[in-house]
């Protein structure tokens, strides 16, 4: 049986993996997107004998894993605790931690693990890591088989197109004082999106890296205490905040707010049916800077929408 692509999971930062609404801890839709992928139906079973520990849970258990990769962050541990507190909170035990020199241990635990989570911290540093301890590849064919991969900060940068430095400018073959620009470097591309978090208002560091990839490329901001899915079709669906989207026109950067879906909008699988004339379960929102309104039809080709997924448990 073909096992489904999961959902990618961007967070500017730690907040969502505790965050609590009317419905109750947000992580608990992560849960439930995990449980879905039982052929039979039936959750997997959660437990483990070695809850909490970075070497808990046998590769050959029936329990859902986690994996936590702490390379941008140089395998700080009390990052992993915090990971381990969170996923705590929806009864996944068999944790581990996958340090930058990993073990056949490890990479064991990775090829069998539902969820891996990619820490924050350095983006370059990260990926360095990952070309150098055969990260780079495992983590797309774990995506590609079925795991649900969070991107943290640092961490959902590098699951977009490319990743960004910011390097000290140079004129005329020497450094200008304090002044960086920005230089791209490859990243996993899983999501054709250049990916930036926590740096609202301005988005400075997306601004300048944009042109450097051309006018069909668009770049999403990812504010603090926010995140997205990023469906397999490529929607994005913002969570807790909106979402900002940044494309090119005229040479210039244009931003435009993509906004949460509307938890009174009928779920794909609700009981109220959308009509023959509504389009089913995908409703493009789009707001430019200059005109705080829902998308008109007559929206530039420059700031189309990005199509909004809503889902069962939005």
């Amino acid at each position: 049986m073909d096992v489904p692509i999961q959902p990618i999971l961007l967070l500017a930062d730690s907040q969502l993996l505790f965050w609590r609404d009317e419905d109750g801890l947000f992580l608990n839709r992560v849960k439930d997107l995990l449980d879905r992928r039982s052929p039979d139906g039936e959750a997997p079973d959660s437990e483990s004998p070695n809850s909490g520990s970075p070497d808990s849970g046998s590769p050959d258990s029936k329990s859902l894993k986690a994996a936590y990769i702490g390379a941008s962050n140089g395998d700080k541990p009390e990052f992993y605790d915090l990971f381990l507190a969170a996923m705590q909170g929806i009864h996944i035990d068999a944790c581990r931690m996958i340090p930058s020199e990993p073990s056949d241990e490890d990479l064991t635990f990775v090829d069998h693990a539902d969820l891996i989570l990619l820490a924050g911290g350095d983006t370059h540093l990260g990926w360095q890591t990952f070309e150098k301890n055969g990260l780079k590849q495992k983590i797309v064919e774990r995506y590609y088989t079925g795991a649900l991969l969070i991107g943290l900060s640092a961490g959902a940068v590098q699951l977009g197109l490319s990743g960004i430095r910011e390097t000290p400018a140079r004129t005329n073959g020497s450094e200008a004082g304090s002044q960086e620009e920005s230089t791209l470097f490859d990243t996993f591309k899983l999501i054709p999106l250049l990916i930036d978090a926590h740096q609202e208002p301005d988005w400075d560091r997306l601004s300048q890296a944009l042109p450097k990839l051309g006018d069909l490329i668009q770049g999403l901001g990812i504010p603090s205490g926010g995140g997205a899915f990023v469906h397999p079709d490529m929607t994005v669906e913002p969570i807790r905040r909106p979402m900002v989207e940044l494309s090119m026109k005229n040479d210039e950067v244009r931003q435009s707010l993509i906004f949460p879906p509307d938890k009174d909008e009928p779920s794909e699988a609700g009981d109220e049916q959308p009509k023959e004339d509504e389009p089913k379960a995908l409703q493009p929102i789009i707001v430019p800077n200059d005109e705080p309104t829902e998308a008109a039809e007559d929206t530039p080709p420059a700031l189309r929408p990005i199509i909004i997924q809503n889902n069962e448990d939005s």
